[in-house]
């Protein structure tokens, strides 16, 4: 199979429906993940996606989800974990679902699909997994303590990995700091963060995009983060 596969986690909305996108005019066949997000997906569906259900914080549907890849493909070049569920310190002490979904989606369920499609990656011979964390796994939020933690374990992963799969598969990470503004941001805490940021610009989600082809294009990159996020870190 000449034509590359790319498997992203949470391509309904946001950067993983953008990165599908980008993925799909290289001519990428693209699996993409979704757990409530359908209208994006069944958009990249249209476009040849093969959409793909699953809730990352049942570990039964994630392994699920590994079968139903390998059915339909014997090689994946790319692995892209940017499936994310935002809790809060409020969120997660009034439910332990939530404190359990923080780290299912953050850390249990990349582990199993790295770990699930190792056979299918090796067949890639060029094959990339990119964890997508974030800027606060090296100086956690006080007000996201269980996210924070959950995404510092996938950047722990993303060495651990990157150590066990070589030289076969690279594993990377980018942190990304204010790409784009939720709906819920209102312009004062939206003021606030540009004013943190030295850039002092919104990103975009095009910095990403071009952050994943420097990681896939350069093939002597293994355990690295990237920061993508105007200079933010340096002030939290």
């Amino acid at each position: 199979m000449t034509q590359r596969v790319a498997l992203i986690t949470g391509a309904g909305r946001r950067f993983g429906f953008e990165l599908a996108q980008a993925l799909l005019a290289e001519d990428y066949l693209v699996f993409a993940h979704y757990n409530t997000s359908k209208a994006g997906v069944e958009e990249l569906e249209s476009k040849g996606a093969i959409g793909v259900q699953a809730d990352l914080a049942d570990l039964d549907q994630v392994q699920a989800l590994i079968q139903t890849v390998q059915q339909h493909t014997l090689k994946i070049d790319l692995l892209v974990n940017n499936a994310s569920c935002f809790f809060n310190n409020e969120a997660v002490d009034d439910s332990l679902a939530n404190l359990d979904a923080v780290f299912r989606v953050h850390t249990m369920a990349p582990y199993l699909l790295i770990s699930g499609l190792q056979h299918e990656l090796k067949e890639s011979g060029e094959a990339l997994v990119l964890n997508i964390t974030d800027i606060y796994v090296d100086s956690p939020s006080t007000e996201y303590l269980a996210y924070c933690a959950a995404k510092a374990g996938l950047a722990n992963l993303t060495q651990g990995f990157a150590k066990a799969l070589a030289p076969e598969i690279r594993v990377n990470a980018i942190q990304p700091g204010p790409i784009l503004f939720l709906p819920e941001h209102d312009s004062e805490h939206r003021q606030t963060v540009l004013a943190q940021t030295p850039l002092k610009v919104e990103g975009g989600l095009q910095p990403m995009i071009d952050t994943v082809r420097f990681l896939r294009d350069n093939p002597f990159i293994t355990g690295e983060s990237i920061k993508v996020d105007g200079g933010r870190a340096l002030n939290i």
